[in-house]
């Protein structure tokens, strides 16, 4: 399939599909006129790079878990992807400190407003 095809079956643009195929992401053959060519695997792929950058892994990070062993439920099974998960947990429960302290000086203000 060409590269349209797999923007509209993914969702994800043209360009950044180029900008995973630069950072060997994601490969694509090259047809004689130079279009890309992927294959079927590629649409699962991609979706698992779009999940990867939604819980905010960068595309370095992606790049090792893509490399991991596969297991049956999908899931890659490796030391790298475990303390990129282990991090990556970390850092959301310090921004959740940080907004949980944030709410309750909002939640304090609001309500020395409906005293008055």
């Amino acid at each position: 399939m060409r590269i349209r095809e797999l923007s509209q079956k993914t969702g994800a643009s043209m360009r950044s599909l180029r900008y995973y195929e630069t950072k060997q992401l994601l490969v694509a053959k090259r047809l004689e006129n130079k279009y890309r060519e992927y294959d079927e695997s590629a649409i699962e792929t991609v979706k698992t790079i779009q999940f990867y950058l939604s819980i905010g892994l960068n595309t370095d990070d992606i790049a090792q878990v893509l490399e991991c062993p596969i297991t049956s439920e999908n899931r890659p099974l490796c030391k790298v992807a475990y303390e990129l998960y282990k991090s990556k947990l970390s850092e959301v429960n310090k921004q959740l400190n940080i907004l949980n302290k944030v709410k309750l000086q909002l939640q304090e203000r609001i309500s020395e407003f409906e005293k008055l």
